[in-house]
């Protein structure tokens, strides 16, 4: 129980003993004016009766301040949970969307790393065929000149010495 709750019980408890304790004088009748009559009766137990009637009506204020609380909360606990819905499903669009942004990313760096493979191919190729190119002028050249070394050789070697 809480703090509040302990005050309230030891209030009413100590309320009612006071009460008990002067029974004798709260039942005492005395002559009242309700304004437009005179009355005999005890003003104890009218008061009492009167605070009883405010505890009541109290109590009755309290609990429909208690039962709209309660709506509110349980309304504000929907629209909460529609609103974390809708905050759910945008947050699952946008996954998808990256995903889909994601895979298309992919798919272009891929078909960009392919042509760039066959370019590299083709250069690659390109570069072969000029070496070879070069290697068989190198070869020609080279034939060339050892043909006419051994033509002068031949030349040289076929005059008589002298």
């Amino acid at each position: 129980m809480s703090l509040r709750g302990v005050a309230i019980v030891l209030a009413v408890v100590a309320f009612g003993a006071f009460a008990a304790l002067n029974w004798a004088a709260i039942t005492t009748p005395t002559e009242l004016s309700l304004g437009f009559a005179q009355v005999q009766a005890p003003l104890g137990i009218v008061m009492l009766g009167i605070s009883a009637l405010l505890c009541a009506l109290f109590v009755v204020y309290l609990l429909f301040q208690q039962a709209g609380a309660l709506l509110e909360a349980r309304r504000y606990a929907k629209e909460m949970k529609a609103q974390r819905e809708l905050a759910e499903s945008a947050e699952a669009s946008r996954l998808a969307e990256l995903r889909g942004f994601l895979e298309a990313e992919i798919r272009r760096l891929e078909s960009q790393g392919a042509a760039g493979a066959k370019e590299t191919a083709a250069r690659i190729d390109q570069l072969g065929a000029s070496l070879r190119e070069t290697l068989d002028e190198s070869t020609r050249t080279l034939s060339a000149y050892i043909g006419e070394v051994e033509d002068k050789l031949d030349r040289t070697l076929a005059r008589p010495p002298g």
